[in-house]
């Protein structure tokens, strides 16, 4: 909505003006409420936020095994709330210091439990965000439901959200397509809880009570930004956003409070090992994919006029023209074109259906084009 100014006795409608992007001092853990040190972030600075704020869990007592023994629950006066109104009242605050601070074009995830997930949600409308996906984080070893009272609690869901409805979001479908095996990646994703060598312990002791698995924030990480990327974690804990983005090449920012958390996500970042350069290539999809048109192939070198094309089984032939056309089987036209026509197609990606001899036989003309790109890319 625009701004309202007074002009002599006339009123009109200013347009709001959308903050620039901005650099900002990344790769750093800073001690404090998270509130208060989001306030002082610039507007428009950070690339993805992933958020993994107090559950509100509204404990009444301690969790006991059937054997008796304790079970290692959030316990932590950082979970509680004095009611579901200053619950609310938190989201609120520190949701409007996330949509200030988030590029137009960045988005927030949000992880929570039943306890919380549908107020923050509701807050997160409210507050302008454009709602891109619920995800379903189904654990594939959960915690059981020792009173046998209720179903075993075995998912988290998350909340992938733009800051608007016509926002240009990243979000790299090649690459999580790839990451399923060329499946068309879900919104169900079955992924082990946080333990083994992973989970941090100080005297046998968990050091964070809900701390999130790598795989997760791989996962989320790897489907909507790029290397380079800013990612702030408000609720840092001990660290598993900047560990992960260390590993993929991305900058982080993280703001936790206790100190117990501080000292574990430093140590824990400091030894985490990036991923070699080339290991952060990812799949991209067509649409993401610089534009190359066939007659630069020809301008370039990387396929001459006069070259004889054919499909995988050589039943149709065609020759590429100095324009960049091919003709042949009584049709002339784009790549494309005349690969439709010869099939008697409606449409036809030339790319993959016109082939080229080489040394190890015949192959896409689009192997020409990934190389172009591989060679030209900076």
């Amino acid at each position: 909505m625009g701004v309202m100014e007074l002009v002599g006795t006339k009123t009109r409608r200013r347009k709001a003006v959308t903050p620039l992007p901005v650099a900002v001092e990344a790769d750093r853990l800073i001690q404090g409420e998270c509130i208060a040190e989001m306030r002082k972030l610039p507007d428009a600075c950070i690339d993805m936020i992933f958020a993994d704020p107090p559950y509100n869990l509204q404990l009444g007592g301690d969790l006991a095994r059937p054997d008796g023994s304790h079970v290692n629950a959030v316990t932590d006066d950082w979970d509680k709330f004095s009611s579901f109104a200053a619950y609310d009242a938190f989201t609120r605050d520190w949701l409007a210091e996330a949509r200030r601070i988030l590029k137009p074009n960045g988005t927030i995830w949000v992880i929570g439990s039943y306890h919380n997930i549908f107020r923050v949600g509701a807050t997160l409308q409210d507050q302008g965000f454009w709602i891109l996906n619920d995800i379903i984080w189904r654990k594939a070893n959960p915690m059981p439901n020792f009173k046998g009272t209720r179903f075993t609690n075995a998912h988290e869901t998350l909340i992938w959200a733009s800051q608007n409805e016509d926002a240009k979001y990243t979000f790299n479908y090649k690459a999580m397509k790839t990451l399923n095996d060329e499946l068309q990646m879900r919104s169900d994703w079955v992924l082990p809880i946080c333990g083994g060598q992973e989970r941090l312990k100080k005297d046998g002791t968990k050091v964070h009570p809900t701390q999130k698995p790598e795989s997760l924030l791989y996962r989320v990480m790897l489907a909507c930004t790029k290397p380079g990327d800013v990612v702030l974690d408000p609720f840092f804990g001990t660290g598993t956003t900047g560990a992960v983005a260390k590993r993929l090449g991305r900058k982080w920012i993280g703001i936790e409070r206790e100190d117990s958390y501080v000292e574990a996500a430093l140590e824990r970042i400091e030894a985490a090992l990036p991923l070699d350069e080339s290991a952060l290539t990812i799949m991209q999809s067509a649409r993401q994919q610089p534009k190359v048109a066939f007659g630069t192939l020809l301008e370039t070198g990387y396929i001459t006029p006069g070259t004889v094309l054919s499909d995988s089984k050589r039943r149709w032939k065609a020759v590429v023209r100095a324009d960049g056309s091919l003709e042949g089987e009584g049709h002339s036209g784009s790549i494309h074109g005349v690969g439709a026509k010869v099939q008697g197609a409606p449409s036809c990606n030339g790319w993959t259906f016109w082939q080229i001899e080489t040394d190890k036989g015949l192959q896409p003309i689009d192997t020409l084009r990934q190389t172009y790109l591989l060679a030209t890319q900076p």
